[in-house]
């Protein structure tokens, strides 16, 4: 049996792994090399990109309400999105500090002595298009979509998750016939939504290879070299909170981080190529789910996530505040940089959706300050790109990390399966639903 599973293992070049690091580094040479060929592909990575946020809310709404059916409990799920919402702030929390604590060590932005008197707010205002971040209220009711058609239109997570878990708890309280033949109906409709899906990930490696050479010929590498001080702080802030999840990831689930990132290196080269977590949001699910979490907790932790587990932004948030203080010669007393982490505890979390997002928090945070100069944000034009990446990449680990942790908590999650999925032995029965849990 052993033999004829070796001889059935595809050739490493055809592994999708091998053709995205591949990708890679042909987009990063076509960039730096032929940088208006590089431009010129742009349209690569923006297409793919599109393609995938076509199917993103029917399969979010499919996935979560065949998930509290099956669970068949609403107060389950109530109990999931709690504990779900709950991890996410703790953990944030964590990035934020990590952050803070890095900058003030690696003082990344010292020396550079700016002027912030000669920078200019009109690029910062370009790129955020004049957004601003929703006070509470206006994000609780942001919330409630116009219409059911209106949230599924504009690609609204929190809104399409209310409108599939309202229909969900219909359903479950509908029960009978009617129930089983749209349960029915919608684990048809999901089967076709992952089919389309695989489609469109037949073009993972040009959209790669298009995403990086765009992204190297508008930046260009010597700007790595202009902020690499700042880049290193971020990759040992990014590394310290890795081992960070590392440690809670083994405590909780017993599961090694490690094998999980290889299990999802995929998603995570492809997100960081892109610079967007929703270009693997699809196949995180599905991956989660072959891991053994139940749909139910996938369904609704990875979703929430996109809004409420920005890992990476809160590492990249509470460093670049740091880093435009020293850039600019303002001292942070200890007392202003708690104040900081407190407001960006409340701005980070309205992030998702808003154009120029990072640039909107930052900006906000430093007028909130009354010590950083807004204009100073616009240090950040240059290497956001680049930071970007490391923000689309330590969020999607941390929203595999989440569902394993949400679906051990909530006793929904299959370890043995969990445990063979993480070693490449995927097998095809379903995590434990709820009843089977209990």
């Amino acid at each position: 049996m052993k033999q004829e599973a070796i001889s059935r293992k595809k050739p490493f070049y055809k592994g999708l792994f091998f053709q995205i690091i591949v990708s890679i580094v042909a987009g990063v040479l076509v960039g730096y090399f032929y940088p208006d060929l590089g431009n010129a592909l742009k349209p690569l990575g923006d297409g793919f990109i599109k393609l995938i946020k076509m199917i993103i809310a029917p399969l979010v709404f499919g996935v979560v309400v065949v998930g509290i059916a099956k669970v068949g409990d609403i107060k389950a799920v109530g109990r999931i999105g709690g504990k779900t919402i709950l991890y996410f702030e703790i953990v944030t929390t964590f990035a934020l500090i990590i952050g803070l604590v890095v900058a003030n060590i690696a003082n990344p932005g010292k020396g550079m002595n700016v002027d912030a008197t000669t920078l200019s707010t009109d690029a910062v205002e370009a790129k955020t298009k004049g957004a601003e971040l929703p006070s509470e209220a206006d994000f609780i009711m942001n919330i409630i979509p116009e219409s059911v058609v209106g949230a599924f239109a504009t690609n609204s997570m929190l809104q399409v998750l209310l409108v599939s878990c309202l229909f969900g708890f219909a359903l479950v309280h509908t029960g009978g016939r009617t129930s089983e033949v749209i349960l029915d109906l919608l684990e048809r409709v999901n089967e076709v939504i992952f089919k389309i899906m695989g489609y469109i990930m037949k073009l993972t490696a040009l959209a790669t290879f298009g995403a990086m050479a765009a992204a190297v010929s508008q930046y260009g590498l010597n700007m790595l070299i202009s902020f690499g001080k700042l880049f290193i702080a971020m990759t040992i802030a990014c590394l310290i909170f890795v081992v960070v999840l590392a440690i809670v990831m083994r405590v909780f689930t017993g599961l090694s981080l490690w094998k999980m990132i290889k299990y999802i290196r995929e998603e995570i080269f492809l997100s960081f190529a892109t610079g967007s977590t929703e270009a693997v949001m699809p196949q995180l699910m599905e991956k989660m789910e072959k891991a053994g979490c139940n749909r139910a907790v996938v369904g609704l932790v990875v979703p929430t996530g996109y809004s409420f587990n920005l890992d990476g932004a809160s590492i990249y948030l509470s460093l670049a505040l740091v880093f435009l203080a020293q850039a600019t010669g303002v001292e942070l007393s200890l007392a202003q940089q708690l104040l900081m982490l407190g407001i960006l505890m409340l701005t980070s979390k309205g992030m998702a959706g808003i154009p120029g997002s990072a640039f909107v928090a930052l900006s906000a945070t430093a007028a909130a300050t009354g010590v950083i100069p807004i204009a100073a944000v616009a240090l950040m034009l240059a290497p956001d790109r680049i930071m970007g990446n490391y923000r689309t990449t330590v969020n999607i680990i941390g929203y595999a990390v989440a569902s394993f942790i949400v679906a051990r908590w909530e006793r929904l999650l299959n370890v043995e399966q969990a445990k063979d999925a993480l070693i490449g032995n995927v097998k095809p029965q379903a995590a434990k639903t709820f009843s089977e849990a209990v």
